[in-house]
């Protein structure tokens, strides 16, 4: 009897948390892991850098995934309505994290890009990740503040400036300027969400289209010798001319798309890719080629409608939130993987020039695994809140 007692409770514990939201998150992880293993194996058996160990990623990647799953669960547990508390603190805290880039010896220059800290005991994590967490908390903190009067201009600036500022020290600190976009994204996607107009979001997305316009016409008139352009105009000139700069500048997104091209239907089969033994670091942001390769267009959809389901289980928890803030923490975290899996998506396929944006729950990377599952954590701890308070209004009801 005891032990039946027990399993209930364990039963109702689980059952008390969103287990569509949960199960999707499961199905990502596990996939992904897979296809790090699939994509990294050759790379990690020959590479001294990875101990000659075929299974180094996996492991890597399946031990932060579990420190990630208990720290959502975790964080499922506190009332999302505390962190509102903490939201001046995230902004300052995120400041001080993109400054420490600049200290040396805890700043870690990877080609060109200083974007990791070093921490003694701990090792190296990227400080964009947690950035993106505790922007969201401020940005729907921030926004409740002043909700009733965002349809004036000065104070939308107000709303828009702290995530604009910390978006350019990312930018200009750690030069990583698919991150600035994101974080500054996910505060702009949050303000459209609740903002009582639309035509001042229509003037700035004509702005940043007619700006697109100009770089694009800019780089097919440059002269044809690029040597001395800034990087970032150099991608998007590979981009716009990939095959006259097929062995450099555009080799990495050309081998992706001979990768995405080769997979047919049904794919070459898990672990059969032969472009992976050409994309430098397959496993990182190029990994959806691979899985196009090996999976066909099946395991390239299945891949899609997974984040479908998930991006449609965070709108669900969004319209049922108990509150304006717990809503906008649903709505941040649904912007942040929606423009990160969208955006790493178009890269793969050449729909957008090459950046550094990663594949939620797929492309390797311990920091960005734990942060996002925390970010999760959240969005249950919102859902639970929501779902109590309805059964309450449903018993008062009755009453």
């Amino acid at each position: 009897m005891a032990n039946k007692r027990k399993r209930w409770k364990l039963r109702s514990y689980l059952l008390s948390y969103d287990m569509n939201l949960i199960v999707a998150v499961i199905f990502l992880i596990v996939f992904g892991l897979i296809m790090i293993y699939s994509s990294s194996y050759y790379t990690a058996g020959m590479s001294q850098a990875y101990n000659y160990d075929p299974t180094f990623l996996l492991k890597s990647q399946a031990k932060y995934s579990v420190l990630g799953v208990a720290a959502m669960l975790v964080v499922a547990n506190i009332d999302y309505h505390k962190w509102r508390y903490f939201a001046m603190i995230g902004l300052i805290g995120s400041a001080v994290l993109i400054l420490l880039l600049l200290v040396p010896g805890l700043g870690v220059t990877v080609k060109g890009a200083t974007r990791w800290l070093q921490v003694p005991g701990i090792g190296q994590f990227q400080v964009a990740e947690p950035v993106k967490v505790a922007m969201i908390i401020f940005s729907a903190a921030l926004i409740c503040k002043y909700a009733h009067s965002l349809g004036s201009w000065k104070v939308l600036i107000r709303v828009m400036a702290p995530t604009a500022v910390i978006s350019l020290m990312i930018l200009k600190i750690s030069n990583n300027m698919s991150t600035a976009v994101i974080v500054f994204g996910i505060s702009f996607l949050m303000v459209f969400m609740v903002h009582p107009k639309y035509y001042p979001f229509l003037i700035m997305g004509l702005a940043i289209a007619a700006a697109a316009a100009g770089v694009i016409y800019y780089t097919l008139h440059m002269p044809a010798s690029d040597s001395d352009s800034p990087f970032r105009i150099a991608r998007i000139v590979a981009w716009l001319k990939p095959y006259e700069y097929e062995s450099d500048k555009a080799y990495q997104s050309l081998q992706g798309i001979y990768a995405i091209g080769s997979g047919g239907l049904m794919g070459k089969g898990l672990g059969n890719s032969i472009q992976k033994l050409r994309i430098p670091e397959p496993y990182n942001d190029m990994i959806f080629a691979i899985i196009c390769e090996e999976l066909g267009i099946f395991g390239a959809g299945l891949v899609i409608l997974l984040f479908i389901y998930l991006l449609f289980r965070l709108y669900v928890i969004a319209q049922t939130a108990e509150d304006l803030f717990g809503r906008l923490l649903v709505i941040g975290v649904f912007s942040h993987v929606a423009l990160q899996a969208v955006l790493n998506l178009m890269v793969v396929t050449r729909l957008f020039p090459t950046t550094g944006v990663t594949l939620p729950f797929f492309s390797a990377g311990g920091t960005a695994a734990v942060f996002l599952l925390i970010e999760l954590g959240m969005v249950l701890n919102v859902e639970k809140w929501g779902r109590f308070k309805r059964e309450q209004e449903y018993r008062e009801q009755k009453l």
